[in-house]
């Protein structure tokens, strides 16, 4: 028995194998060292589970699955949390890299702090030349931090198992395909928990202008959807409703101008 379980999807990266390892390693030398580490391949076909299985050959903590088909990432992670023995569930991405630290000050968060069931922290913002920015989250989300956007950054957070009982874990559905973790929050807020954002940087996150590329418009339609949902069981509407229609209106918007914009919001 563990007390944490580390959860990650993968999918097609046979061509980003050193994003992969540096994602990997900086698990793997965590200076907390109580853990299972389960890495889901959502069904690639391009040598991406082989890859894997080479670079976690020496590390028994590892635990590598595979799902059958392409199914998602909100399948594959409650694919990890079938199979997960930890107390805490913590995320991670493929392609990012957690600062050495960062599980045991997030775990020694929540051990001291029982009223909350979630942990996250402030971002360093990578891209393929480096930490270009920084991402400070707000310490304290309320139910009124999920307007404008999720308050946490998924692959960031720490999360007590027990609650991700209680709320069923992640919704596998179309709406859900690109806001699996915005759902996610949404319910556990709504179900009477809440969370934190450590205002320390234990998380580098990659976010380049392709970011807003992979985002289709046909995604934004399913964050309407998402938002007016879980706006209803925040007891935001019907005040949220422009923030309902945010997505759309942003898909509106050139990536040049989104990419500007953006940088307002971060620190150099």
């Amino acid at each position: 028995m563990c007390e944490v379980s580390i959860i990650m999807g993968i999918y097609k990266m046979i061509k980003k194998e050193n994003l992969v390892k540096l994602a990997i390693d900086s698990i793997l030398n965590q200076t907390y060292k109580d853990f299972e580490f389960i890495i889901c391949d959502d069904g690639s076909n391009d040598g991406t589970y082989e890859m894997v299985q080479d670079l976690i050959k020496n590390d028994k903590r590892v635990i590598l699955i595979k799902n059958d088909e392409n199914k998602g990432l909100a399948y594959s992670l409650n694919h990890c949390l079938s199979i997960a023995k930890g107390k805490y569930i913590a995320r991670m991405d493929a392609d990012d890299i957690s600062m050495p630290d960062r599980l045991e000050k997030q775990i020694g968060f929540l051990n001291e702090h029982l009223e909350y069931a979630m942990v996250g922290c402030n971002l360093l913002l990578i891209n393929d030349k480096g930490i270009w920015g920084k991402r400070i989250l707000a310490k304290k989300p309320t139910k009124k931090s999920f307007l404008f956007t999720s308050p946490y950054c998924h692959p960031a957070i720490v999360m007590r198992k027990e609650v991700l009982d209680k709320v069923n874990n992640y919704k596998v559905e179309k709406i859900t395909r690109r806001a699996e973790d915005y759902d996610l929050f949404m319910r556990i807020y709504a179900n009477g928990y809440k969370g934190y954002n450590m205002q320390e940087f234990l998380y580098q996150f990659r976010e380049d202008n392709d970011a807003y590329k992979r985002r289709a418009y046909k995604y934004r339609w399913d964050e309407v959807q998402v938002r007016y949902r879980g706006f209803k069981a925040l007891g935001l509407m019907p005040k949220g409703f422009l923030y309902v229609m945010k997505p759309l209106v942003v898909g509106l918007v050139p990536q040049k101008i989104l990419v500007r914009l953006r940088k307002f919001r971060v620190e150099k």
